[in-house]
C-alpha cells in the first residue's frame, strides 16, 4: 500500500501538555506501544521492521532530512508477529540499527500523534498528516502540521530533521 504523509518530528518535554490538548481535542487514543524498530543497509530510503503490540509492518520510506513539515513517501506491508521475515531481511541486507521505544498513539481525523520515549535520546513528539486514498492533498496535510505545531508549542529549535535512527547512530 502507497501512502503520502507529511511530518514533523520535535522534541518534546512536554508530553503532559501535549497529552491535554489531544484530550481536549477529543483524540482518539489507540494505546501504549512498545515498538522496537529494526533498520535495515540499504543504498537509498529506509527500510525498518516495526514489531510492537499495536503496529507490525516492514515499512519503506523516503524522506527529506529537513527541520519542519517535509513529504514521505511510504511503502507499508503489514507484518505478522514471530514471523520469519525479519530473519530473512538480516540475512539479505544486514541490520543497520535498532531503536527501541515506547510510543502513545492518538488519532484525530487523518492526523496521527506520537508521544515518544526512545531508549537512549529522550523523549519527542511526531505529527503525521496522512493520506491514504490521494485525496487530501499535500497542501491540506502541511497546512494540519502546522496547526498542530503551533497549539502544541514547539518551537523551530526543537525540530528534528533526521529520524531516530540516525540520531541514535
Amino acid at each position: 500500500m502507497a501512502i503520502i504523509n507529511i511530518e514533523i518530528k520535535a522534541k518534546a518535554i512536554n508530553h503532559n501538555e501535549i497529552r491535554n490538548i489531544l484530550k481536549s481535542k477529543n483524540a482518539e487514543f489507540k494505546g501504549v506501544d512498545h515498538q522496537i524498530d529494526t533498520y535495515f543497509n540499504l543504498n537509498s530510503g529506509r527500510l525498518k521492521l516495526r514489531e510492537g503490540k499495536i503496529e507490525n509492518n516492514l515499512i519503506y520510506y523516503n524522506r527529506e532530512d529537513k527541520e519542519g513539515p517535509k513529504q514521505s513517501n511510504i511503502s507499508l506491508f503489514k507484518n505478522i508477529p514471530n514471523s520469519s521475515l525479519k530473519e530473512v531481511l538480516t540475512k539479505a541486507l544486514g541490520i543497520l540499527i535498532v531503536v527501541d521505544k515506547q510510543r502513545e498513539i492518538y488519532f484525530i481525523d487523518n492526523v496521527k500523534f506520537h508521544l515518544d520515549t526512545v531508549k537512549n535520546l529522550g523523549t519527542f513528539v511526531e505529527i503525521e498528516a496522512i493520506d491514504k486514498q490521494g485525496n487530501i492533498g499535500k497542501d491540506k496535510l502541511h497546512e494540519q502540521c502546522l496547526f498542530f505545531l503551533n497549539l502544541f508549542k514547539i518551537s523551530q529549535e526543537d525540530l528534528i530533521s533526521v529520524s531516530y535512527s540516525d540520531l541514535l547512530k
